[in-house]
């Protein structure tokens, strides 16, 4: 400002015995060089920016993603443009619920109670304001019983827009950046409504809520809940909150509050079993005396992910007998399935204990 006085003042001296042309002149070269020197400066600090190279990588991530969603014209700022990387698009998801066997009775429910308040608000609105969609789902149980993929069938089903919620991207070293981003969380999925937001093992997130909590956590937490269902919250917005946790006991009990749809996916019994065996085998070459049954009965206490393991061993072991009588490098051969013998129930359960034999631990679960 005082180097413009100063031109001014020079200006007026020297009105006398200076051409008009020569003061114009001079005044354009001194506004040249000071904007020169500001976005000399300005470069300089930006080039030493260690998080432009990563903030330049989300915007062109979240731009990519607004564009598969048809809504390249959607403005966001930029804590906004970092919960966008977390979007999911639904025909990026490969399972449905037809893919999920032994929970019928839950997918059911959650059709009918969820999905559909969900994708037609207009249908249950006009019916009673008491039908719209829950603030939240709460998927509990053993781990390995299909929460997670229980969550895909539901985003890929309803095909609403899908954010799979990582906890550290909204954690920052720097004071007060969480709260912003809890704060992008809810407005960029405002503006992507329907929109579900899965937090896995959200246990690890919004614990119980202690005095020795760290205060940055503590805040976290208190801006999260109050944008979900709060004073400033909106009661007729179609946003889910879904959580997965093998600890629901360790959840805050406002957060429970919040979750009023809660499933219980516990282990699969005989029958469920039987339908994960027929899922999972159905594109399998298998013995047309193998009993799906037997192995249902031989599997108690079996996991959804323990019954997959123990399918992926058992069809391994007409690929190993194959691999080892064939000649040729491995980099040249092809296997051919119709040379493959059938999955017999040995297979299952071999006699010899090997890496490939998943032997039933007796495990106490809460």
């Amino acid at each position: 400002m005082s180097s413009i006085t100063n031109l001014i003042n020079r200006y007026t001296k020297s009105s006398g015995n200076q051409s008009t042309k020569q003061i114009i002149l001079e005044a354009t070269a001194f506004l040249v060089s000071q904007a020169v020197l500001f976005y000399g400066v300005k470069w300089v600090l930006q080039s030493l920016d260690p998080t432009k190279k990563k903030r330049d990588e989300t915007k062109a991530k979240a731009s990519q993603i607004l564009d598969r969603l048809g809504l390249k014209e959607l403005a966001l700022n930029e804590y906004e443009e970092i919960i966008a990387t977390e979007v999911i698009f639904p025909d990026d998801i490969p399972v449905n619920f037809s893919d999920i066997g032994g929970l019928d009775e839950i997918i059911d429910s959650i059709k009918e109670n969820v999905i559909y308040p969900l994708v037609y608000p207009n249908v249950f609105s006009k019916t009673s304001s008491l039908l719209s969609n829950p603030k939240g789902i709460l998927l509990y149980g053993p781990p390995g019983c299909g929460k997670t993929m229980l969550a895909k069938a539901i985003a890929k089903e309803s095909g609403a827009n899908f954010i799979n919620l990582h906890i550290s991207t909204l954690t920052d070293k720097y004071y007060g950046e969480s709260q912003k981003l809890v704060n992008a969380l809810f407005s960029l999925a405002h503006k992507l409504e329907p929109t579900i937001i899965f937090i896995d093992e959200i246990d690890s997130f919004l614990r119980d809520r202690r005095s020795q909590d760290h205060e940055a956590t503590a805040m976290m937490k208190a801006e999260f809940m109050s944008l979900w269902d709060g004073l400033v919250s909106d009661s007729n917005s179609r946003i889910i909150i879904l959580g997965a946790t093998n600890r629901p006991n360790d959840i805050d009990q406002a957060i429970i509050r919040r979750m009023p749809k809660r499933y219980s996916v516990q282990l699969p019994n005989v029958s469920q079993r039987v339908t994960l065996l027929k899922l999972m085998l159905k594109d399998t070459k298998i013995d047309e005396n193998l009993d799906l049954e037997e192995i249902a009965k031989r599997t108690n206490h079996y996991s959804g992910s323990d019954i997959k393991e123990l399918c992926r061993a058992a069809v391994m072991v007409p690929v190993r007998e194959y691999i080892r009588n064939i000649d040729k490098d491995l980099n040249e051969a092809v296997i051919d399935t119709n040379e493959l013998r059938p999955v017999k129930l040995e297979d299952f359960f071999p006699s010899e204990k090997n890496d490939d034999f998943i032997r039933n631990a007796s495990v106490e679960l809460d």
